[in-house]
């Protein structure tokens, strides 16, 4: 069938075969179809949405577009985690160490980030002489001898959903559930994971504004990572305000050092203890959940999980020392309070804006081609719920330059203040099939 008529197909609101969809990726990837052609189809599938056995098979054919990493060769269930994004999401940082000092094999593969902040690669670049470009030998080595290794993800991995992702960001269709759904899925089956436990955010800082639409996008990835034969579920989690206190790389591994050792934001910290729990279970290390939770807070508390990440960062040519000294990763020439304009309790925060104010700092990227300031970002004081007098300060921009004015103006923006406040539930659902 001509991709002219599988375009038709699609806007009269028909479901695609297993083969035209397989013919789709297969033509695209092999740059025989073209963009204007492509980008057509994904926005008729922006506006005429997916049946699941479509997006399975759409995810599939991704997955298989390019390379599949086999990691047959490490030893235990390998268990993956992958959240959908938000504000300050510091979890794999604190997560990855901590899973592996109870005995979790993570091999774990991350990106760069475009927008607020940089990905999982950009955080753990801030550490000074950190490699984060493994072979794929280097890589399976490191996690059999020390349980733990996170490396970029290659550049053969799902290469359609690459090229894809790219147009979908040109054409105002990347927060389509379908093409969501499949990106993510693509990849994690291509990364070779036995079981993966995934993170839907939703509210303002999230894709999913709202929890029904992330409901839907949880119980699809769980159905497609099902279908692979993956053990797949997932949690729901609030992003109506930036998860954690820190929104910056240098900050965000400050952060992360001081929830492994115990000392993090409550919220972030039981994140990690929800979404870990689950890892413990699924890589057979535990029977329980609260058997796997004791298991994390015991390494919390006896300085094995901050032991591990030392051992992570040496193993990965880091300078471990960071973690005793870790104010050097916001050493900036300026530190600047935000006063609250009146008393009361902190009613809302626009997590986007927030984030956006982050990225004009110099923590996040407009384009592939920005450079990160990774020393810069913003520290929060306060969260939704929690009680403000005037004049207290908010939040500490850390910046190199002098002229904050409107990154403090889109601030005094994103936080409310009012008579009352109520603390946002972290934990919205918990999806395993």
């Amino acid at each position: 069938m001509r991709m002219v008529d599988i375009i038709e197909k699609k806007r009269n609101g028909q479901s695609l075969s297993k083969q035209e969809i397989d013919e789709i990726i297969q033509g695209y990837t092999q740059n025989e179809i073209p963009d204007y052609q492509m980008s057509a189809l994904l926005m008729t599938i922006f506006y005429e949405d997916m049946s699941d056995q479509e997006i399975t098979d759409l995810t599939i054919a991704m997955a298989n577009s390019g390379d599949k990493i086999d990691l047959s060769m490490i030893k235990g269930i390998k268990v993956d985690k992958h959240s959908t994004g938000g504000v300050g999401d510091t979890t794999t940082i604190v997560l990855a160490p901590l899973v592996a000092s109870v005995g979790v094999a993570v091999a774990k593969m991350s990106g760069r980030g475009l927008g607020h902040t940089g990905g999982t690669i950009d955080k753990l670049e801030s550490i000074p002489k950190f490699h984060v470009e493994l072979s794929n030998r280097q890589f399976i080595e490191l996690v059999n001898e020390t349980g733990i290794a996170i490396t970029g993800q290659s550049g053969d991995l799902a290469p359609a959903d690459k090229k894809m992702y790219a147009l979908r960001d040109v054409t105002a269709t990347v927060d389509s559930l379908p093409l969501i759904a499949s990106s993510i899925m693509s990849k994690k089956i291509a990364s070779g994971a036995d079981a993966i436990v995934l993170d839907v955010t939703t509210g303002a800082g999230a894709f999913m504004k709202e929890l029904s639409a992330a409901r839907r996008l949880a119980k699809t990835m769980v159905k497609i990572g099902q279908l692979a034969n993956i053990k797949t579920m997932a949690i729901i989690s609030d992003m109506s305000q930036p998860l954690g206190e820190a929104i910056g790389n240098g900050l965000e591994i400050i952060e992360a050092i001081e929830t492994l050792n115990g000392k993090g934001p409550k919220d972030l910290q039981e994140m990690v203890y929800v979404l870990g729990s689950q890892m413990v279970v699924l890589a057979e290390k535990a029977d329980t959940l609260d058997e796997a939770r004791v298991l994390l807070e015991e390494s919390i508390k006896s300085g094995n999980a901050l032991k591990k990440f030392k051992e992570m960062i040496q193993n990965q040519g880091g300078d471990a020392s960071i973690v005793d000294t870790p104010e050097l990763l916001a050493d900036v020439p300026y530190k600047v309070e935000l006063p609250a304009k009146s008393k009361g309790f902190v009613q809302a925060m626009d997590a986007d804006k927030i984030g956006i104010a982050a990225m004009m700092l110099g923590a996040g990227r407009k384009t592939k081609e920005d450079t990160i300031d990774y020393n810069v970002g913003i520290k929060l004081h306060k969260k939704i719920g929690n009680p403000v007098a005037k004049g207290e300060s908010l939040l500490t921009i850390y910046a190199n330059q002098n002229d904050l004015e409107e990154v403090k103006h889109l601030l005094y923006q994103t936080i409310h203040i009012g008579a009352t406040g109520d603390e946002p539930k972290l934990i919205q659902e918990i999806i395993t099939e």
